[in-house]
């Protein structure tokens, strides 16, 4: 070799080296699309919390108040690292919908709402968030929603998942401003309880989870929903995703100095 040639070499080599490197570490740290599932309205039926916990890898619960089997259902989700939320009943548009155990509603003052959720968060030990059931009203009105999200606060590590039954929620938004890590629904698995429905929901949480990083679909403990599952999360690693409980997906507050939570 020439000594043109080993020159060329040796200026060359190092920089082939570093955009090795370069690519390599910008393609090492490409993350998964990360899905979280979790399975709303349990309590009631042992039956149906049995087949939602022997769910595989990490799908969350979310709990009714007051209900038979939530203890049951919280130490067993505990046991088997799944996280546990409390699926907080909050008031909804439809005037027929029955009020339910430990909802909150629009005519509750800022003391009621704290009483409320302090007795519906006994009610389910080991919660680590919450998730509204129904509130399709309540969810639209910042006041409530800041005081439930001052409340959450309070209590320390507590985070809320926005159920998304009303496209006017505001809960998101406050409670970012309320300093609360927060996330939203993206995808219903079960609106359409056809198993053909139920796929393509769960193929557009796919697509949803490619295009953002992440993204979070609510079910419930429908047979249907439960069969579909059990069959397509073992899948989900080799198709490239990661399934992960909703604290590894929430969006922080910007950080700043918030007042002390407590009534207006």
């Amino acid at each position: 070799m020439g000594q043109t040639a080993r020159i060329v070499c040796l200026v060359a080599l190092p920089v082939l080296l570093l955009v090795g490197v370069c690519l390599g570490s910008a393609y090492a740290e490409v993350p998964r699309p990360k899905i979280v599932i979790i399975i709303d309205d349990l309590g009631n039926l042992k039956s149906a919390a049995d087949q939602t916990l022997a769910l595989p890898g990490p799908v969350a619960v979310a709990i009714l108040p007051h209900t038979p089997w939530a203890s049951y259902i919280s130490s067993r989700a505990s046991e088997a690292g799944k996280a546990v939320l409390l699926h907080l009943p909050l008031e909804p548009i439809e005037a027929a919908a029955p009020a339910g155990i430990g909802r909150i509603d629009l005519q509750n003052n800022y003391r009621q709402l704290a009483e409320i959720l302090d007795a519906d968060l006994r009610s389910i030990p080991g919660v680590q968030g919450v998730n509204n059931h129904m509130g399709s009203l309540l969810t639209q009105h910042p006041g409530h929603m800041a005081w439930l999200m001052r409340e959450l606060r309070a209590r320390g590590s507590l985070y809320f998942v926005d159920s998304y039954t009303t496209p006017a929620s505001v809960a998101l938004r406050v409670a970012f401003e309320e300093g609360v890590p927060a996330a939203r629904r993206d995808v219903f698995l079960d609106n359409d309880l056809d198993p053909a429905a139920i796929a393509r929901e769960f193929a557009r949480l796919k697509q949803k989870a490619r295009e953002a990083g992440s993204a979070i679909a609510i079910g419930h403990p429908y047979p249907a929903t439960l069969r579909f599952l059990q069959s397509a999360l073992p899948r989900l690693a080799s198709e490239g995703f990661d399934l992960v409980s909703p604290a590894t997906v929430l969006r922080q507050p910007p950080l700043r100095v918030l007042p002390a939570a407590g009534g207006p």
